[in-house]
């Protein structure tokens, strides 16, 4: 069986040479190109020569995380399985790498773990180092949590005081006449309230409505 042909980028020389001569000595695995910033990487890519299996990228280089972007043009160029490599654990990071095609993420520090993460990659596999699994999870419930706020903002700036109170003596089972006694205007005056709502909010009907504004957390 040959050899998974790797590439390493990483601008900091000295842990460049080490993590040569540390993957070179395992066995199936061949270090077959490195490099230490994008201009490099790029140069690389027009030798058809240079072929890669998986590819080590360290997200920082030169101090900015230029990895993430070289690593969408270089699985696009060559095919191969890119592994982030990084000092940090920054999950908008490794959120973005996983967006620019990177199938793991690996922690600079854990480089014993390096081996049998390139195996996997070159075997077609897509693990993800737990570290990284949780980043993403934390990642993906800080959106989750933006969206429902710019839900509730959004609700929030549609529905008008007075409606905000027609809901919630809908959401307690009121009837309209009951609405229209509770609140003293005409039972007419409740019909267009809750016609106006309806259309605002795309509601089927008025416990449809309530709902949503519960479900919100309008109703304190």
């Amino acid at each position: 069986m040959d050899n998974i042909q790797v590439w390493i980028v990483e601008d900091d020389r000295d842990w460049l040479r080490g993590l040569s001569a540390y993957l070179n000595g395992q066995s199936g695995i061949e270090v077959t190109y490195t490099a230490g910033n994008p201009d490099d990487v790029r140069q690389g890519l027009l030798d058809e020569a240079n072929t890669a299996d998986v590819v080590l990228m360290d997200i920082m280089l030169d101090g900015v995380p230029a990895g993430i972007t070289l690593a969408e043009e270089v699985a696009v160029s060559t095919g191969a399985r890119v592994i982030m490599l990084t000092s940090m654990e920054e999950k908008d990071l490794i959120f973005r790498s996983f967006q620019a095609g990177a199938i793991d993420y690996q922690i600079k520090s854990h480089f014993e773990a390096l081996p049998e993460a390139i195996k996997a990659a070159a075997r077609r596999e897509s693990p993800i180092s737990p570290a990284a699994a949780e980043k993403m999870r934390e990642e993906f419930r800080r959106l989750k949590r933006l969206e429902r706020e710019f839900e509730v903002k959004t609700m929030q700036d549609l529905i008008t005081p007075s409606e905000l109170e027609l809901l919630k003596l809908i959401d307690k089972g009121y009837s309209q006449s009951e609405m229209a006694g509770h609140l003293v205007v005409s039972i007419r005056t409740i019909k267009n309230h809750i016609n106006h709502i309806l259309k605002k909010l795309g509601s089927k009907g008025s416990k449809e409505a309530a709902q949503q504004a519960k479900e919100k957390g309008l109703f304190k």
